[in-house]
């Protein structure tokens, strides 16, 4: 049976409304689609770290709940579980401060096999840290060996824009891996000072990798294929946060693929309609999330979907 195997950090989110604590619950961009699809009951495997502290254990019980072994979780003695404050404005969109303390011996595990065909997920500051550069192009280098689909969502934030020259060859290093780029209209300014589909496409992705992805929040999803250019309207909504909305939206169109039966070989030559099929997934797993406090699809949508 195929798999989804993530790597990414691991995080404990707690949302700020109006300045007072209203959730806390465990996070991370790739850690997000995991857990939605483990409530899919997709075979997943998640590579990431946590400290041997309450917040780790925390964390670890949700994964063991929500059907993600913890096989591959690297739990350090030294250092502590990170945590973010998520302060929501008035669009509920969330401003981030972050806490980490990580020891100096880092992603200390064993990969899972990969076969032909299994999606590996990667993304954000993560998957470029110099610190952990080197497991990180080793896993890569493994996937692409084995035939997999590769699905890169920079997740490039603003308080990274002031280092994009510095890590701009392991950025492009990425986008060469990928076989599905993902991303905000926000991350490629960020990374590109562009705003333009079409240019970020033709100037800065096509070259590296046939399938672009942009989504642009309340104003739609851009698709840029070797054969397909297409825009996709989302549906008008008054969201509770838009924290996980990116990350679903990957868990949504990596369970897209999994349910067409789309093989490595197929993903560069889908037709307009399978997009269609993949990408409806994609927007309403993200629709959905916006809907709650979690970063994940509800076990109602879940059950649904199912």
């Amino acid at each position: 049976m195929r798999k989804v195997i993530g790597v990414g950090e691991t995080i404990l989110d707690i949302i700020f409304e109006n300045s007072k604590p209203s959730a806390a619950v465990p996070g991370g961009s790739v850690f997000n689609a995991m857990i939605s699809l483990g409530r899919l009951k997709v075979p997943v495997e998640f590579i990431s770290e946590i400290g041997n502290d309450k917040v780790g254990a925390i964390i670890k019980a949700f994964m063991e709940e929500n059907n993600l072994t913890t096989k591959y979780i690297d739990i350090f003695p030294d250092g502590k579980s990170a945590i973010s404050l998520a302060f929501l404005n008035k669009n509920n969109d969330a401003e981030y401060l972050f806490y980490k303390d990580y020891p100096k011996q880092r992603l200390d595990v064993p990969f899972p096999n990969i076969n032909d065909s299994d999606v590996v997920m990667f993304g954000s500051f993560y998957a470029i840290n110099p610190t952990l550069r080197e497991r990180m192009v080793e896993l890569l280098d493994y996937a692409t060996q084995r035939r997999a689909i590769i699905y890169y969502d920079p997740n490039f934030r603003i308080t990274h824009a002031h280092e994009s020259i510095r890590l701009a060859p392991s950025i492009l290093e990425n986008l060469e891996y990928a076989s599905i780029i993902r991303g905000s209209d926000e991350d490629f300014y960020n990374l590109f000072k562009m705003n333009d589909v079409d240019k970020i496409y033709d100037q800065k992705i096509k070259f590296y990798c046939p399938n672009f992805i942009c989504t642009l929040g309340a104003k739609g999803v851009e698709l840029r294929t070797n054969s397909v250019r297409k825009h996709y309207d989302v549906p008008v909504i008054q969201p509770i946060s838009t924290i996980g909305a990116g990350d679903n939206f990957n868990a949504g169109l990596t369970y897209g693929l999994l349910k067409l039966n789309i093989s490595r070989n197929e993903v560069d030559n889908l037709s307009e309609s399978a997009w269609d099929k993949i990408i409806g997934y994609a927007i309403d797993f993200s629709t959905s999330v916006c809907q709650n406090y979690e970063n994940y699809i509800s076990k109602d949508f879940a059950d649904k979907v199912i």
